[in-house]
């Protein structure tokens, strides 16, 4: 099982990236490649628009180490064979914004900007799981300028990795927000086994996901699942069970993804968010349209009445492994 994301092949260099001589020799060889953000997308090849573009340094004459993210060392896999790309090579992020204009405008006509998420499902594993960290430490950048202490600012330090206070010297690292996520399930007396699944009412018209929530400061992942499904629906579980996890920077997110299993069965949304939240059966969720291949879901009202939950998402894996019998005890 290989979810998207979670496919990062490079070599961080925990300990080698804050050697300055070390990092300043990786940011000077002739095979060292950038990719860099614009607004949280990336930059991607104007005739083959799910291939993305790594530079090189003669590309950007004018960058500086300091305004880099050291992603680390290994191979950025281009659809159809990693074009151009050395054997191993080490890669960098950095911010379009620290960029001078002359070469931003350069890279607007070198290629074309988009959303990681939008183009996902025709990246390969390796693609994906680069940008989307590219895209969250870049972030993390951007929404950590100053200091948390003394509000003074900022700057980046162990090459991209930690910011440091210019006046209090506090440190501060980038995190990630654990979230749960989980494929309830219930059998029910007329002995079909069902799953619950909702929706908010900013998503498109009929997708349906997995409940998920983040994990409260004290409690146990289990507690979380538990306690995220009583306020999103009012269904008590027990028994949750690990399955797996996937990393989500969009943007400091990890995704942890259980079963549990229902101990009641009347749904009750008033208490929370969600616009609805229904039970499904295996055969009402093989009648589920993919999200990204619907166009109009009134076309066919009866089997497009409903769609599922982004592709990349662990969501539509666990929901896909339930209805396949992979996971569950239902």
């Amino acid at each position: 099982m290989i979810l998207a994301y979670g496919s990062m092949p490079l070599d961080r260099g925990t300990n080698q990236r804050k050697n300055k001589r070390w990092l300043v020799a990786e940011f000077n060889h002739q095979d060292t490649l950038f990719c860099v953000i614009h607004e949280g997308m990336s930059l991607f090849e104007k005739a083959a628009e799910f291939i993305p573009i790594y530079l090189n340094k003669t590309q950007l004459p004018t960058v500086n180490l300091n305004s880099c993210i050291y992603l680390g060392k290994g191979r950025a896999e281009h659809q159809g064979g990693g074009k151009n790309q050395p054997a191993t090579a080490a890669i960098f992020a950095i911010d379009y914004n620290k960029l001078r204009f002359s070469t931003q405008q350069a890279l607007t006509e070198l290629g074309q900007w988009q959303g990681i998420r939008q183009v996902t499902a025709n990246l390969s594993a390796i693609d994906a799981s680069i940008l989307a960290l590219a895209k969250g430490l870049v972030h993390w950048h951007i929404s950590h300028q100053f200091c948390g202490h003394c509000g003074n600012a900022n700057g980046a330090v162990e090459a991209g990795h930690a910011r440091r206070c210019s006046d209090c010297r506090n440190m501060s690292f980038p995190r990630t927000d654990p979230a749960v996520i989980m494929l309830v399930e219930k059998m029910f007396a007329d002995g079909t086994p069902r799953c619950l699944l909702g929706r908010q009412a900013s998503w498109a018209k009929g997708m349906y996901s997995t409940l998920a929530g983040f994990v409260d400061p004290g409690e146990t992942l289990e507690q979380a699942v538990s306690r995220e499904v009583v306020e999103e629906t009012a269904i008590v579980v027990e028994k949750p069970q690990y399955i797996a996890s996937q990393p989500w920077p969009f943007p400091a997110s990890i995704m942890l993804a259980f079963t549990a299993i229902a101990t009641s069965e009347q749904i009750d949304i008033s208490q929370d968010d969600l616009e609805d939240a229904q039970w499904f059966s295996r055969e009402q969720l093989s009648k589920f349209a993919l999200n990204s291949s619907v166009t109009d879901v009134a076309a066919n009202p009866e089997t497009l009445q409903y769609r599922m939950s982004s592709s990349d998402s662990i969501s539509s894996y666990l929901i896909t492994a339930w209805l396949n019998k992979e996971i569950g005890q239902y």
